[in-house]
C-alpha cells in the first residue's frame, strides 16, 4: 500500500514546522538593538584648519631592505629615510588582520618619508599567527623590535619614534605602547577597541543590511560564529588602552562598514581617561572607509595632511584644541556580543555531525553496490528486485542533495565575504544565493520524508531487506536526519526567510 501525496504533504509540513521551531527555541539569539544617541556625537566641530594645511612631501628618500630578529623568525621590511639633514621623527606601520604585506603601506610610507618622517613597513610574522591563533602580545613585541631598531638609526630622533596601527593593529599597538616608554606616539586607524567578536558581529550585521540580505542569513552566520572557539575573539581591549601614556591620534571613517566607530571612540576615550592621558586627538574623516579611502580609491580628504602635520609638529600637536572633530559619525546599531553556542551546537559537535553524515553517505552507496553485485538476498528475490531499486534511487538523490546543500552554504558564505568588500549591485546575487540554500534544505527535508514513507510502504508490501540494505537505508536516512537537525539549528527552516 503506497502512502498518498496528501499524507506525505502533511507529514513534511509537520516536520518543517518542528524544524523551524528549533531555530527559534535554541540559543544563541543575536538581535543587536539600535544604538542610543550620544549627545557628544551630535555636536562635533569641524576639523581645525591648521591640521589640514598642505604638507610639502618632496624630499628625496633612501630605501633600504631590513631584517630584524624576532621570536621564532626574522621580520623583513622596508625602511624609508629622508635625505634631508638632521634627526627625523620615525614611525612603524602595524598591519591589520591577514598576511600583512608591507606593500599595502607603500603610498602612506612614501608620502611621510618625502615629508620628513622615517618609516618602516614590514611583513607580518608567519610563525605563531594564523586564522585560529592570534597572540596580540606577540605581534606587539614584533612592533617594539622595529621601534628599537629605529632608535639605533642616526637619522632618527629617538624621542619621536611612534607606532601606527590599522584595524587589528588597533589591538596590537596599545599593548606595545603600554609595554615600552620607547614608543613616543601612537596613531590608530579604524581601531575597533571592542572585542574582535563584537567587531565582527557588528560588521556582519551592518554589511548584511547594506546588502539587503534576508534576516535568516544573519542568523546562519552569527550562530556559526557562536560555535567558534577562538580565544582571541573575546579579547578585551580596554586594559591596554588604559595604559597608554603617549600622545594618540585616532582616525575613523564615517563610511566604514567594518567597525562600530562610535562605540570604538567611546572605548578609546574611556581608556584615555583611565590612563589620565589628555593628549589624544580623534578625527572623523568624511566618506572614509576602513582603510581611510573613498570607496577603495584615493585617501579621504585631509587624512594624509592631518597625519603628517601631527607627527612633524610633535610634541606641540600632542594636546589638541578639541579632542573630537570632523564629520558627524552615525552608527545605527550597537556592537553586541554573539552568545557562545551550547555544547550541542559547538564547532566540535558540528564537525562530528558532518563526519557522521559523511560516514552514512559513504556506507549507503557502498552497501547498495554490494546488494547489486550480490544480486540476491535470503528473502524472496522477486519482491526485493521490484521494491529495492526505487528506494536506492531515492537514497542516491538524497546524498547528492545533502552534498549540494553543504557546498551551497560554503559558497554562500564566500559570496557574502566577497560582496562585503564590493557591495555595488550585490543584493540580487545574495538573495538568489540564499534562496538556493533554503530550497536545497527544503528539498532535502522532502526527500527524507518521502524516502522514509517509501521504505515503510515497501516493508508493508513484503520486502525483506538484507543486512546491506539495512546499512544503506540507515546510513543515508540517518546522515540526512543529522544534517536536517543541524540545518534547523542554523535557521535554514525558520521564518521569515
Amino acid at each position: 500500500m503506497r502512502t498518498g501525496r496528501g499524507t506525505l504533504s502533511v507529514a513534511a509540513g509537520l516536520v518543517l514546522v518542528a524544524l523551524a521551531t528549533v531555530g527559534y527555541v535554541l540559543p544563541p539569539a543575536f538581535d543587536p538593538p539600535p544604538l542610543k544617541v550620544d549627545p557628544t556625537f551630535q555636536s562635533i566641530p569641524a576639523q581645525p584648519a591648521a591640521e589640514l594645511r598642505p604638507v610639502v612631501a618632496v624630499d628625496p628618500v633612501r630605501r633600504e631592505e631590513i631584517s630584524v630578529a624576532a621570536e621564532g623568525q626574522r621580520l623583513y621590511g622596508t625602511l624609508r629615510v629622508p635625505l634631508t639633514p638632521g634627526r627625523h621623527p620615525a614611525m612603524v606601520f602595524v598591519s591589520g588582520s591577514g598576511n600583512g604585506s608591507r606593500t599595502e603601506f607603500t603610498p602612506q610610507a612614501e608620502f611621510l618619508a618625502k615629508a620628513g618622517v622615517v618609516t618602516i613597513a614590514f611583513d607580518k610574522r608567519t610563525v605563531g599567527y594564523d586564522f585560529r591563533h592570534r597572540d596580540f602580545s606577540l605581534l606587539a613585541d614584533d612592533a617594539l623590535r622595529m621601534v628599537e631598531y629605529l632608535r639605533t638609526r642616526p637619522e632618527v630622533d629617538p624621542d619621536r619614534v611612534g607606532l601606527w596601527g590599522v584595524s587589528e593593529g588597533g589591538w596590537v599597538v596599545p599593548i606595545a605602547a603600554g609595554k615600552s616608554p620607547d614608543v613616543g606616539f601612537v596613531i590608530l586607524v579604524s581601531s575597533p577597541n571592542v572585542s574582535p567578536l563584537r567587531q565582527v558581529a557588528w560588521a556582519l550585521n551592518e554589511q548584511l543590511l547594506r546588502l539587503r540580505a534576508p534576516i535568516g542569513a544573519r542568523d546562519l552566520l552569527t550562530r556559526a560564529m557562536g560555535g567558534v572557539g577562538f580565544d582571541f575573539l573575546r579579547y578585551d581591549a580596554l586594559p591596554a588602552l588604559s595604559r597608554i601614556k603617549q600622545p594618540v591620534l585616532a582616525f575613523y571613517g564615517t563610511m566604514d562598514p567594518s567597525i562600530p566607530f562610535v562605540e570604538s571612540t567611546q572605548a578609546l576615550v574611556t581608556g584615555m581617561r583611565r590612563a589620565g592621558n589628555d593628549d589624544y586627538t580623534i578625527r572623523f574623516m568624511a566618506r572614509g572607509d576602513h582603510a581611510m579611502r573613498v570607496n577603495g580609491g584615493d585617501f579621504t580628504a585631509g587624512y594624509l595632511e592631518t597625519m603628517g602635520n601631527w607627527i612633524i609638529g610633535l610634541p606641540g600637536t600632542a594636546r589638541p584644541a578639541v579632542h573630537m572633530a570632523g564629520t558627524t559619525p552615525v552608527q545605527r546599531f550597537e556592537a553586541s556580543d554573539v552568545p557562545a553556542a551550547p555544547w550541542y551546537a559547538g564547532g566540535t559537535m558540528l564537525g562530528l555531525t558532518i563526519c557522521l553524515a559523511a560516514v552514512g553517505y559513504v556506507a549507503g552507496p557502498v552497501a547498495a553496490m554490494v546488494v547489486r553485485l550480490r544480486g540476491r538476498t535470503r528473502e524472496p528475490a522477486e519482491i526485493n528486485a521490484v521494491l529495492w531499486p526505487p528506494i536506492r534511487r531515492r537514497l542516491r538523490r538524497m546524498a547528492w542533495t545533502a552534498l549540494g546543500l553543504l557546498a551551497s552554504v560554503v559558497a554562500f558564505i564566500t559570496l557574502l565575504v566577497l560582496f562585503s568588500v564590493n557591495q555595488a549591485g550585490a543584493w540580487p546575487a545574495v538573495l538568489a544565493g540564499w534562496l538556493v540554500v533554503r530550497a536545497l534544505a527544503v528539498l532535502m527535508l522532502i526527500q527524507e520524508v518521502t524516502a522514509v514513507a517509501a521504505f515503510l510502504s515497501a516493508l508493508r508490501e513484503g520486502m525483506r531487506p538484507g543486512r546491506w540494505q539495512h546499512v544503506a537505508v540507515a546510513g543515508v536516512l540517518g546522515g540526512t536526519g543529522l544534517l536536517l537537525v543541524a540545518a534547523a539549528y542554523y535557521g535554514l527552516f525558520s521564518f521569515p526567510w
